[in-house]
C-alpha cells in the first residue's frame, strides 16, 4: 500500500509544481510582453486565443502519433464548456478594465466560496469545518497582501459577477467531465481547445478593441514581441495541461485554495525581478495566506482519514451481506444442476 501511495503522492506534487511553475512563469513573460515598460502589446483576449491555438496543435500532434488515445465526449459538451470557459476570459478582461485592481482581486478571492457553493448544490458536497476554517483564512490573508483602493461601477459589478460564476462553472466541469467520459486531462483539453482558439482568435480582437481601442493588423510585431508570444504560447500548454491534471486528481476548491500559491509567488518574483514594492502589510498576508493553505491541507488530509475509517466498515458489512446472497444462488444453481444431470 505505501509503495502505491508514494508513486500517487509524487505525481500529485509534480502536477502542482507544473501549475504554479508554469503560471508563474507566463505571468512574468505576459508582464514584459504587455506592459508599457515592456512591448505594449495590449491584446489579452487574443494572445490567449493564441495560447489554445499551440494547446490544440500539440493536441492533435499527440493524436496523430498515438501518445493520446480518443474517447467519445458530445460534440455539446464541449460546446457548452468552451463557451462558458470563454465568457471566464472575457469576464475577467472586462472586469479588470472596468473595476479597480483592488475589486478584481476581491472579486477573484470570491470564486473559492462561489465554488463551495456550487459544488454543493450541483454535487451535494459538504465540507468539514476545519475545511471551511482554512478557506476563510487564505481568503483573509490573500486579501490583506491584494487589495488595495476598492472601486466598483454598475457594468464593472455585471462583468465581474459573470466571470466569477463562468470561471467556478467551468473548474468544476473540468472534473465532472473527467469523472462522467472517464477521460484523461490532456485528453480532454486536446478536444476543447480547438474551439476555444477558433472562437477566441475571432472575437479576441473584437473584445481587444474594446479594452483597449487599439486594433492588433496596426501593431508592429518585433523579434521580442514574437519571442515573448512563443514562450508566453509554450508555457500555457503546461499551465493549461496542469490546471485539468489538477482539478480531475484533487477539486476544484483545492485548486483555488492552494493555486494563491501563485499569488505569493508572483508578489515575490515581483519584488526579485521587477523590483516592486513588498510593504509590511504585503509580508503579513502572504503569511496568513501560507498558514491558512497548510491549515486546508491539515483539514483535507483528516477529512480523507475519517472517510476511509467510515469506508471499510460499509463496504464490509455490505460483502458480508452480499456474499451470504450469493452462497444462497450458488446452492439453488448446484441443486438445480444436479437435478438435470439426473434427469438427463
Amino acid at each position: 500500500m505505501e509503495s502505491e501511495k508514494k508513486p500517487a503522492a509524487v505525481s500529485d506534487v509534480g502536477a502542482w509544481a507544473m501549475n504554479v511553475i508554469s503560471s508563474v512563469g507566463i505571468i512574468m513573460a505576459n508582464k514584459q510582453l504587455m506592459s508599457s515598460s515592456g512591448f505594449a502589446f495590449s491584446f489579452a483576449t487574443t494572445l490567449t486565443g493564441f495560447h489554445f491555438a499551440v494547446t490544440a496543435l500539440v493536441g492533435m500532434v499527440a493524436s496523430a502519433t498515438g501518445l493520446l488515445a480518443s474517447k467519445h465526449v458530445p460534440l455539446w459538451e464541449l460546446l457548452w464548456f468552451s463557451v462558458v470557459a470563454n465568457m471566464s476570459i472575457t469576464g475577467m478582461n472586462l472586469s479588470l478594465m472596468l473595476n479597480s485592481v483592488g475589486f478584481y482581486q476581491i472579486s477573484k478571492l470570491s470564486m473559492i466560496p462561489v465554488v463551495c457553493v456550487m459544488e454543493w448544490i450541483l454535487h451535494s458536497k459538504h465540507y468539514s469545518k476545519e475545511v471551511k476554517m482554512s478557506v476563510v483564512v487564505v481568503v483573509i490573508g490573500v486579501g490583506v497582501c491584494t487589495v488595495t483602493d476598492v472601486k466598483v461601477n454598475g457594468k464593472g459589478f455585471l462583468c465581474a459577477c459573470v466571470a466569477v460564476l463562468s470561471t467556478s462553472l467551468q473548474q468544476i466541469s473540468i472534473g465532472s467531465l473527467q469523472k462522467k467520459y472517464s477521460i484523461r486531462s490532456f485528453e480532454l483539453l486536446s478536444k476543447t481547445a480547438p474551439i476555444q482558439a477558433c472562437s477566441l482568435l475571432v472575437l479576441g480582437p473584437i473584445v481587444d478593441y474594446y479594452l483597449s481601442g487599439k486594433l492588433i493588423l496596426d501593431y508592429k510585431f518585433t523579434t521580442g514581441v514574437i519571442f515573448f508570444i512563443l514562450l508566453s504560447c509554450s508555457l500555457a500548454v503546461f499551465c493549461n495541461v496542469s490546471q485539468y491534471l489538477c482539478i480531475g486528481r484533487f477539486s476544484a476548491v483545492s485548486f483555488q485554495v492552494l493555486g494563491h500559491m501563485k499569488t505569493v509567488a508572483v508578489l515575490t518574483l515581483g519584488w526579485l525581478l521587477f523590483d516592486s514594492e513588498l510593504t509590511f502589510k504585503n509580508i503579513m498576508g502572504m503569511l496568513i495566506a501560507i498558514a491558512g493553505m497548510i491549515i486546508y491541507s491539515w483539514a483535507v488530509d483528516v477529512e480523507k482519514q475519517a472517510n476511509s475509517k467510515v469506508a471499510p466498515l460499509s463496504k464490509s458489512s455490505l460483502t458480508e451481506e452480499e456474499i451470504r446472497l450469493l452462497k444462497e444462488e450458488i446452492g439453488k444453481t448446484t441443486v438445480k444442476d444436479v437435478e438435470l444431470s439426473q434427469s438427463g
